[in-house]
């Protein structure tokens, strides 16, 4: 074809050529490489789960065994320190780097699990209120009310002081006091979504309530619910992060970066490596969640102008 053919060519046409190779590629993907600050959150989080996935065979040492000649040794880049351990060692000779990598799998799972947990009460309690209203709305409106009422934080103190601390307690736990958001969202837009033409369409033919809850509602107040689940997980693993601190969280011999970070302050005028790392693992991973959710928010909001 020649320059002047193709200077003929619509500015459709042409459009339509350029975009041809990159329309290959799924939207959402397309979506993401537009984004700086949803790749970014996407690399992270991918990069986080691929070394939780497969610390045992990342991870130089084993995260609970002891080198007692090499106690407290500073990162190698450091006076002192030595190539064997990239990062150091803590107060009992194991090392940083492969307790980091494994600390990676305990935030992943009680982030994911915690919020599956809170997602599934929220999500259920605001579709029942907001499609029916009246006293089964006010019931759980106002059960909402009073765990707004109590700090959350006081809430999972009371519950883990009595049951004692756990993996497992710490997933339930998490979950069942952060279902409050997911339940108040869920509801404002099942409350809109109801007086729909397809719900009455859905209504006037015999459809169960139930049916019409989580085949025709479910799926329209799902991007909220997507958002609300990604932003919710980071701070999860804040509150897993500290309650490991405090002691009431994930138990030794089992590695967090809570742990981590409470061996780590007493050291912080002669190794300041062992809090300093696991602090910047939990917030490199807590930012890259919230970047991602960012995106998620500016990908499903009708108004945005960037997509």
């Amino acid at each position: 074809m020649t320059s002047t053919e193709t200077a003929k060519l619509s500015p459709n046409v042409m459009a339509e050529a350029e975009g041809k190779g990159t329309s290959r590629l799924p939207k959402w993907l397309r979506l993401l490489l537009k984004s700086k600050t949803g790749t970014t959150g996407f690399i992270i989080l991918t990069i986080v789960t691929v070394t939780a996935i497969f610390a045992p065979w990342i991870a130089p040492y084993d995260p609970v065994e002891q080198h007692v000649v090499d106690m407290l040794a500073p990162p190698f880049w450091l006076e002192g320190g030595s190539s064997k351990y990239i990062l150091g060692t803590d107060n009992l000779g194991r090392d940083l780097l492969s307790r980091i990598i494994y600390g990676s799998q305990v935030s992943l799972i009680v982030g994911l699990f915690a919020v599956i947990v809170a997602g599934a009460i929220g999500l259920t309690v605001g579709l029942v209120s907001g499609f029916y209203g009246g006293w089964i709305d006010n019931v759980f409106m106002r059960l909402v009310d009073s765990f707004l009422a109590i700090p959350n934080i006081l809430f999972t103190l009371v519950i883990l002081k009595l049951t004692g601390p756990g993996l497992m307690t710490l997933i339930v736990v998490l979950g069942v006091t952060n279902w409050v958001v997911y339940a108040r969202v869920i509801r404002s837009e099942v409350l809109s979504l109801k007086e729909r033409e397809f719900v009455r369409a859905a209504r006037s033919i015999g459809v169960r309530d139930g049916a019409i809850m989580f085949k025709h509602l479910l799926p329209n107040v799902f991007s909220s619910f997507s958002v609300i689940a990604t932003l919710s997980m980071a701070t999860t693993i804040i509150s897993e992060a500290s309650l490991s601190f405090l002691g009431l969280g994930i138990q030794p011999p089992i590695v967090s970066w809570g742990g981590m970070l409470s061996t780590g302050r007493e050291y912080l005028a002669t190794n300041w490596g062992l809090a300093t790392f696991p602090g910047l693992a939990i917030t490199i991973t807590t930012l890259g969640i919230i970047f991602l959710g960012d995106w998620l928010r500016d990908v499903f909001d009708p108004r945005s102008q960037d997509y």
